[in-house]
């Protein structure tokens, strides 16, 4: 029933199963359809959720990297530009103070294998650009509060 949202749960949690993690424990406490996962040194929130006025329902795969440098912030974006060339499938994007990679595009027609590309890809490109940015640009930063604003609202 792929107009039922749950179905797109079920994608998600066989995506988690196959990377080989327990999709119970990545999922959270507060709100369905959303789930965490350790990649490295990163994190990376999985959104499936429903937008009522729009009557459709996303997916969106997100890691936060890194705050953006309170300093050199010019060549910093220029790079994330540069960088956003050479990726397929996903951006880096900026929310608040920090910089993010991240994809989103609706539920209709996902498959496994779609959603599964989206989360290893932002899990791989976040653990490359997370070295690479550190590397250039020193610390990364505070921390983001759990999903703080990033998760989506309807």
């Amino acid at each position: 029933m792929k107009n039922n949202i749950k179905y797109y749960y079920g994608i998600v949690e066989n995506c988690i199963d196959r990377l080989g993690v327990d999709p119970v424990i990545c999922r959270s406490k507060d709100t369905e359809g959303h789930w965490d996962l350790k990649r490295g040194d990163i994190t990376v929130w999985i959104d499936v959720w429903h937008i009522d006025r729009e009557k459709r329902a996303y997916i969106q795969v997100v890691a936060p990297i890194m705050e953006v440098p309170i300093y050199r912030i010019p060549e910093f974006y220029e790079d994330l530009l540069r960088i956003n060339d050479q990726l397929f499938g996903v951006a880096f994007t900026l929310y608040h103070s920090w910089t993010c990679l991240k994809v989103i595009r609706e539920v209709e027609g996902l498959d496994d294998e779609e959603a599964y590309n989206m989360i290893t890809r932002v899990g791989n490109y976040g653990i490359e650009y997370l070295r690479k940015l550190l590397k250039k640009y020193g610390n990364r930063g505070q921390g983001l509060d759990q999903r703080e604003g990033l998760t989506p609202l309807n």
